[in-house]
């Protein structure tokens, strides 16, 4: 009978021990919106209109020389029927000729922009991810999906498990704080907001 009234608070003790410790492990599902979050920090932002700036000249230079082709090709419609054959094929080759060097030109900018955006979103995203991390240890979630791919397997989500906003907040708390530090003190990677 003594063994009895042992062995009580003994299993006791444990289904204690059960609860408090799922009470203490990660339990919440939250979602983010990766691309978002990046954009939407104050880095981002800078990123992303230095970004801009770059690439524009380039836009222009693309958008001058399909208005060129346009003019040629209107042209070639105005002026068909009063025009020798040998000008016409002249115009075509010239046409075509064009073309295929804006459609090379057009590949080869939004190449070169895409590698430039996708170094840019990289050296951001590494330092978002650390900070889902700490978020996610600090909040009690055990699982975080990222639902910024058309193809994720997420079908719905309720905007009351959506992190994306506080992850911008803290981030943008985060270096704010940095970017008041004296120089000196300030960490390397903080300090360097992303250059292309």
């Amino acid at each position: 009978m003594n063994r009895k009234f042992v062995m009580l608070p003994a299993l006791a003790l444990i289904a204690a021990a059960s609860v408090f410790g799922q009470a203490n492990s990660p339990s919440k599902v939250g979602t983010i919106h990766i691309q978002n979050a990046i954009i939407g920090t104050k880095d981002g932002q800078k990123a992303a209109a230095e970004l801009q700036a770059k690439f524009d000249p380039k836009r222009k230079e693309l958008e001058r020389k399909r208005a060129d082709i346009e003019q040629l090709q209107t042209q070639l419609r105005n002026g068909s029927n009063t025009m020798s054959e040998e000008q016409k094929q002249k115009l075509y080759r010239d046409i075509d000729t064009r073309t295929k060097s804006l459609n090379r030109d057009t590949e080869d900018a939004q190449a070169e922009f895409e590698q430039e955006q996708n170094r840019v979103l990289q050296k951001l995203g590494q330092s978002i991810m650390a900070l889902i991390t700490k978020y996610s240890r600090d909040h009690g979630y055990a699982v975080i999906f990222d639902v910024s791919n058309p193809q994720s397997p997420v079908l719905y989500v309720s905007d009351a498990v959506d992190i994306t906003s506080e992850i911008v907040k803290l981030y943008d708390g985060q270096t704010g704080a940095n970017a008041s530090a004296p120089a000196a003190a300030r960490p390397a990677a903080a300090a360097a907001p992303a250059r292309k």
